[in-house]
């Protein structure tokens, strides 16, 4: 690759909810599920997830887009209770395919950006 590459990859994410044999208290179907490609939450029709609940895995699932060590946690553990300790709820996180983005197309930086990578995909 060339040296001026600025590229880099992240795993699209499916989170889905599973339950571990106890009612749930918070709103948790297992089977319903979200996708997160780059940035951005895909819910399919229907698809809802409790706000709460969202809270808590929302700061993983960047870290669970990157290469991590095959010995990392992050590498290896998938689920994440929901943070109702009352509920049996849980979201197992599985690495689907990677994406490519570019650091120009992604970044905030003046000096450094180029057309958002979202806005390509309705040109």
């Amino acid at each position: 690759m060339a040296a001026t590459d600025d590229g880099f990859w992240l795993y699209d994410l499916r989170v889905e909810t599973v339950l571990d044999g106890r009612t749930p208290v918070c709103r948790h179907v297992e089977g319903e599920f979200f996708r997160m490609q780059g940035e951005t939450l895909v819910f399919e029709a229907g698809a809802k997830v409790s706000a709460y609940a969202l809270a808590a895995i929302l700061p993983l699932l960047p870290a669970k887009q990157r290469m991590t060590d095959a010995n990392d946690w992050m590498s290896t553990d998938a689920e994440i209770a929901c943070p109702d300790p009352h509920c049996g709820g849980r979201f197992r996180i599985v690495r689907e395919g990677k994406r490519r983005f570019s650091h120009a197309e992604t970044t905030g930086l003046p000096d450094s950006r180029t057309t958002p990578y979202w806005k390509e995909d309705t040109a």
